[in-house]
């Protein structure tokens, strides 16, 4: 069987419009595993509320980071997705989960070479319903529908594998080299606490306490919290940060239920108020810088930080098109071709 590979982001609007807001963001929260709530609240809330409030000022947050080439997080994906082409001789195909450039365009594309067996790569670090989960169901209701011949695997969470935090921690060193820092803050997109439950498969373990995270269970193969807590816990060891330079919190908070704790602008006017002068803030959550860094943390966050009187604040980038990190997601792809190539 031909072999390929799919690599999948989040996605964007095609411009920095309304026009073009307004669907992007209408497909993104009408998904169940975004917003998670019966479908007539999830309408209402989305095309009632949303949909009439928030496009114009979404718009006006993209052009503040929009580049010539288009989309940041398009434009690096397809940087990486290059690299990794040159990389090996499988084809390799990228879509979005949201906007134009569709999951069902990018398995055609692979169809259309002759693939038969797919090698599926959610470029996030970490399980989640609303990033991983969502992928993969509607890749599966694709390939049902329109390539029920086709073979389709998935790249596991890789939040804790050794040369994923390698990559991750030389990229933050490199980025901060020649940039002290009072405080390393580690900002993961957040998701309602109740996420977090539903995917406890022995629900029963996600207590979301100061405990339940760092207590071996089962329950951590689809422990969202877990495996951000995990990042920073695996990389603060790599890097040899010491205790209370560095912290986790979570940002992009959406509606009124219980989010995780703690919040990422709060965080950092707490540390600005706190006298912490200079912090540094990666984000381990995307591997694509996008609107969520770009915009709400190195543009938002700063000026939160300086308003409450810190001086420097610096943002890691994202890993891009590293190309430390084009290497593990190459030997990832080689590995997987390895194996499947195995009889059994």
């Amino acid at each position: 069987m031909k072999k390929g590979v799919l690599l999948v982001n989040l996605g964007s609007p095609d411009s920095p419009t309304p026009e073009d807001v307004k669907p992007y963001l209408s497909e993104f929260l009408m998904d169940e595993r975004v917003i998670d709530v019966p479908l007539w609240l999830r309408t209402f809330i989305v095309k009632g509320i949303i949909l009439n409030t928030r496009p114009k000022a979404s718009a006006e947050a993209y052009q503040k980071i929009w580049w010539e080439e288009g989309s940041p997080l398009i434009v690096i994906s397809e940087r990486l997705q290059k690299k990794i082409q040159k990389n090996t001789d499988l084809p390799v195909a990228l879509a979005m989960r949201y906007g134009s450039m569709t999951i069902k365009k990018g398995l055609q594309e692979l169809v259309d070479k002759g693939v038969e067996d797919v090698f599926l790569m959610p470029l996030y670090p970490q399980f989640a319903m609303a990033t991983t989960e969502t992928i993969l169901v509607l890749a599966e209701e694709i390939r049902k529908e329109h390539f029920p011949n086709l073979k389709i695997s998935d790249l596991k969470a890789f939040y804790n594998r050794e040369d994923y935090i390698n990559v991750l921690s030389n990229s933050i060193a490199r980025h901060l080299k020649g940039n002290p820092y009072d405080h390393l803050l580690f900002s993961y997109h957040g998701v309602p606490e109740r996420h977090i439950r539903k995917r406890d498969i022995t629900k029963s373990h996600c207590k979301i306490d100061k405990s339940c995270c760092i207590t071996p269970s089962p329950a951590h193969e689809f422990c969202y919290r877990h495996q951000c807590l995990e990042v920073t816990r695996l990389v603060a060891e790599k890097l040899n940060l010491k205790e209370g330079t560095y912290s986790s919190s979570f940002q992009s908070r959406l509606g009124f239920d219980p989010w995780l704790q703690p919040p990422t602008d709060l965080t950092i006017e707490r540390m600005g108020k706190n006298g912490v002068q200079n912090l540094a803030v990666v984000t381990p959550a995307f591997v694509s810088d996008c609107l969520e860094t770009l915009e709400e943390i190195a543009m938002e966050g700063q000026e939160i930080f300086h308003e409450v009187g810190g001086k420097e604040f610096t943002t890691v980038p994202c890993l891009n098109d590293d190309d430390e990190f084009v290497e593990i997601l190459s030997n990832w792809i080689d590995d997987w071709a390895t194996v499947q190539a195995v009889p059994v």
